[in-house]
C-alpha cells in the first residue's frame, strides 16, 4: 500500500462552535495518505477571556501531534507568564515543555495511552486522531513527576508534529508556530502571513543547523526531516552542550502579536496539505466567496479540503492529510481606545525576518 492509499478516505471530522467574541469551524479529512497523523485543538474558552486554536501535522506517527492536541493548552494555562499576563511567553514555554513531558517513564505511558497499535518507524503505540474537547481543558492531571520504569531512560519520540497555534485574547491575537503549517489573517480580503514556514533552507534555520553540527541534503535536516522547527524529533535534539533553541531542530516558536481591529475578519489556521495547493490569498479569496454562503464554517472548511484533494496521487500535492480551522471574528471587536500595536503587515514581515526568543 505504501503512503497512499489506492483510493481516497473523504470522510470529514467538522465541528463548529463560538462565544460572544467569535465563532469557528474546523474540518479534517485523511486523503490519500496511509494514516491519519494531523491532530486539533479547537477552544473558544480557553477561560473566560481567552480562545486558543491549534493544529498539529505529525510526521513519523500521529502520536506527537495527538500528544499536543491533548495537553499544549493545558501547559499554556499553567505557566506563570500566562498568570503574569505575558501569552506570548507561556505559549513559548508550552512549545518546549512538550518536549520535556515527553521524556522518561511517564513521556513513554502518556504516549502509549494515546495509542493503540505499534508504528513499525519509530516503535510508539498509535490510535485513532483524539481532539481535547472545552470540558477537557481544567480536568487534565498535571503531575508530571519522575516515574521508576523500564523506560525511564527514554528520550523522547523520533517522530514528531509541526505546531501553529493562535490564542485571542480580547482585542490581542498572537500566533506561535514551529514548523511549515501556517496562520493567515483576512484584513479586509487581503491575506496576512501571521507565521513563517521553517525550512531548512532558510538562512536563520541553515545557520542553526550547522553550527549544531547537523547538515542539509536535498532540502532536508540530516537527509530525512524536512522542517527546520518541530516538536518531538528527540534524534536532533541530543547535544547536551546546546540549549534547546540552539539544537540541530527545535521546537522554539515564532511569536506574532497584532491588535485586531474592526477591518479583520477572519484567520485561518491550516496544515501544508492546504498550503501545498493554495496561496494564502487564494484561500482567503476562497473563503471570503463562500462565508455567507454555506450554512456553517466547518461547511466552508469541508469545501477547502475537497478543492484541494487531489484526483490522483500522480502530482503528489493535494495528496497529504488535511486540517483547516477557520476563526471569524464578531463585530465590534475594537473601541475608540484601542492601543495601537504591530500591524498584520508589521507582523507578516517580522515572521519572514527573525525568530522571537523570550529570555
Amino acid at each position: 500500500m505504501g503512503i497512499y492509499l489506492s483510493t481516497p478516505k473523504t470522510e470529514k471530522y467538522s465541528e463548529n462552535g463560538e462565544n460572544g467574541r467569535l465563532r469557528f469551524g474546523m474540518s479534517s479529512m485523511q486523503g490519500w495518505r496511509a494514516t491519519m497523523e494531523d491532530a486539533h485543538a479547537a477552544l473558544p474558552d480557553l477561560d473566560n477571556c481567552t480562545s486558543f486554536f491549534g493544529v498539529y501535522d505529525g510526521h513519523g506517527g500521529k502520536v506527537v501531534a495527538k500528544f499536543c492536541a491533548k495537553y499544549l493548552h493545558t501547559q499554556v494555562l499553567k505557566s506563570e507568564a500566562y498568570l503574569a499576563g505575558d501569552l506570548g511567553a507561556s505559549v513559548q514555554k508550552s512549545f518546549f515543555r512538550m518536549d520535556e513531558m515527553m521524556r522518561g517513564q511517564r513521556g513513554w505511558r502518556e504516549l502509549a495511552i494515546l495509542g493503540d497499535k505499534v508504528n513499525k518507524f519509530t516503535g510508539m503505540l498509535e490510535g485513532l486522531i483524539w481532539s481535547p474537547r472545552g470540558g477537557d481543558t481544567h480536568d487534565q492531571i498535571d503531575d508530571w513527576g519522575f516515574e521508576e520504569g523500564p523506560h525511564s531512560d527514554f528520550s523522547g519520540p523520533t517522530s514528531g508534529s509541526t505546531a501553529c497555534v493562535a490564542i485571542i485574547r480580547d482585542r490581542q491575537l498572537i500566533v506561535a508556530n514551529a514548523g511549515d503549517s501556517r496562520c493567515v489573517l483576512s484584513r479586509k480580503g487581503q491575506a496576512y502571513n501571521l507565521s513563517r514556514d521553517h525550512k531548512p533552507d532558510l538562512e536563520i534555520e541553515r545557520d542553526r543547523i550547522l553550527k549544531a553540527g547537523g547538515f542539509i541534503h536535498a532540502g532536508r535536516v540530516n537527509g530525512s526531516l524536512n522542517l527546520a522547527r518541530a516538536i518531538g524529533d528527540m534524534e536532533f535534539k541530543q547535544n547536551k552542550f546546546l540549549s534547546a533553541e540552539r539544537q540541530i531542530v527545535t521546537a522554539n516558536p515564532d511569536i506574532n502579536i497584532v491588535d485586531l481591529s474592526d477591518d479583520d475578519e477572519f484567520i485561518v489556521l491550516a496544515c501544508d496539505g492546504i498550503w501545498d495547493c493554495m496561496s494564502s490569498q487564494q484561500l482567503v479569496d476562497f473563503v471570503c466567496e463562500h462565508i455567507n454562503v454555506e450554512n456553517s464554517l466547518s461547511a466552508v472548511c469541508e469545501r477547502v479540503l475537497d478543492r484541494c484533494l487531489a484526483p490522483s496521487t500522480a502530482g503528489g500535492e493535494g495528496c497529504d492529510n488535511m486540517t483547516m480551522i477557520l476563526v471569524q471574528f464578531k463585530k465590534p471587536i475594537t473601541d475608540a481606545d484601542t492601543a495601537t500595536a504591530s500591524s498584520p503587515a508589521e507582523a507578516e514581515e517580522s515572521s519572514q525576518t527573525t525568530s522571537s526568543e523570550t529570555k
